[in-house]
């Protein structure tokens, strides 16, 4: 790993005196700033960056993706959701999913004007305590509120400067060093679903709720004190800061470079990106809820849940690795189209299959390869904004793109849910067969054939002819 990092720290590409408007004050201020340590030294530091944003996704990102554990949980208990559908017990895990990137404008200028750490330390307080209060929940809105807002903003400023600040460490190996730190989303739902569910069996899902928001706050926390901008990054910030010292400036968000925003290619990419995530978690949630309907048990359902993260994982990190070498954009056009596919000719199949052995065996094979390719989008994409847009605007665009995503997950996920509450006239029992799912799926598969077609856009006008981006 210590051969990926790429040293600018000596040439900083800010070049003090040819900056128009400098005045001499911000030039000794940027003059004084430390001097970047050995390339050792930032070899040691990338690794742990490394390793600290991995805890991040692990935790937050992890609990969210293993919601279809407390989907299936809720939907068969009754309670506070006694009278609620799928599709309103989906919007609590589609509130956090959704704010943890809808907030990204305001995690990415907090990480600039203040610190990695502070805002990180912040988002697992929030998570922590979002948790420990959805615990004492009577009503499916004190769940909506908080297992969904307040989990959703911790995540979000936990997840959003992990993302924002590990790009800069690397060049060369950017997509592999992005598919480790986002591979702790798939190994985080390998290890939360299994343990949420015998967790929830064991000693109740309100303990289970609480329990979970003090490890995850002490995870995060712990994780937080390690991260960094790294030192280009760190320089170019304190030139800014030292611009706008003002309070209410320091926290303004970052607009998008007019030339930047009007270009096809940025609308090429928003557009994508939004179909995408309108897309994603739809399956990612409702995976242990349709197991049942083909005959699973509960504890499968959850397990199938771990496959498919464990599948995720090792997809971002393989297809980290191959982005490098074939092109991030080449793979990230390879990655929609065969997540659109494996919709479209595996659990759509399954669906009208129902639970014989076809139906059980398509999906459990699309359930694998959806982890692999789908998952892999989401490690690839920051990757690829920095190779759109340049590092010097990819704080903006990052921060804006991924509260695209956020919109679109917050459209699509609960439309998923209600396609399969649309055929709410017929008898509870055909509502447990897996056919209810088949508009869900058809949804699905749509959205994600719409996002390959907007990716090929973004990859022809990003590289014309060329082979590899």
């Amino acid at each position: 790993m210590g051969s990926t990092y790429v040293d600018r720290g000596e040439s900083s590409g800010l070049e003090l005196e040819d900056m128009p408007g400098q005045n001499a004050s911000e030039t000794i201020a940027a003059q004084n700033l430390p001097p970047a340590p050995s390339t050792k030294a930032h070899q040691r530091r990338a690794i742990l960056i490394v390793a600290a944003s991995f805890a991040l996704t692990f935790t937050g990102c992890g609990l969210n993706f293993a919601f279809g554990v407390y989907q299936e949980l809720y939907e068969s208990m009754g309670g506070p959701f006694a009278t609620a559908s799928p599709a309103k017990i989906d919007l609590i895990g589609t509130l956090a999913i959704s704010l943890m990137t809808i907030g990204a404008p305001l995690a990415s200028a907090w990480t600039k004007a203040y610190s990695p750490s502070s805002v990180i330390i912040f988002g697992g307080f929030m998570l922590g305590l979002g948790n420990v209060l959805a615990s004492f929940g009577q009503r499916l809105w004190h769940f909506l509120l908080a297992q969904g807002v307040l989990v959703g903003i911790g995540t979000c400023m936990s997840y959003i400067p992990a993302v924002t600040v590990s790009p800069g460490w690397f060049d060369q190996r950017r997509g592999l060093a992005m598919g480790i730190v986002l591979s702790g989303t798939g190994v985080g739902g390998v290890s939360w679903a299994p343990a949420l569910r015998a967790l929830n069996a064991h000693i109740g899902f309100r303990d289970t709720l609480r329990l979970t928001g003090a490890v995850g706050f002490v995870l995060i926390a712990t994780a937080g004190l390690v991260l960094k901008w790294d030192p280009e990054s760190q320089r170019r910030n304190e030139l800014e800061s030292s611009r706008t010292s003002s309070g209410l400036r320091r926290v303004r968000i970052p607009l998008v470079n007019w030339q930047v925003a009007r270009s096809r290619k940025f609308l090429a990419q928003a557009i994508s990106a939004t179909l995408q995530s309108a897309a994603y978690y739809a399956p990612v949630y409702f995976l242990s809820a349709y197991a049942r309907t083909l005959g699973y048990s509960a504890t499968t359902g959850a397990n199938l849940i771990a496959v498919s993260n464990a599948t995720s994982a090792t997809g971002k990190v393989a297809l980290g690795w191959a982005a490098d070498r074939f092109g991030r954009l080449n793979t990230l056009f390879v990655c929609t189209f065969v997540s659109a596919i494996t919709t479209l000719g595996l659990w759509l199949p399954s669906t009208l299959a129902g639970a014989d052995s076809m139906g059980k065996a398509l999906f459990v094979a699309f359930a694998i390869l959806y982890g692999v390719f789908a998952g892999a989008y989401v490690s690839l994409f920051p990757t690829a904004l920095v190779e759109l847009f340049g590092v010097q605007n990819f704080a903006s665009v990052n921060g804006f793109l991924y509260m695209v995503r956020g919109l679109g997950t917050l459209v699509g996920t609960p439309l998923a849910g209600l396609l399969i509450d649309s055929r709410g006239h017929m008898s509870s029992a055909t509502l447990q067969k897996a056919s209810a799912y088949e508009r869900t799926t058809i949804l699905v598969g749509a959205l994600l054939a719409a996002t390959t077609v907007a990716v090929f856009w973004v990859r022809l006008e990003a590289a014309g002819a060329k082979l590899k981006a």
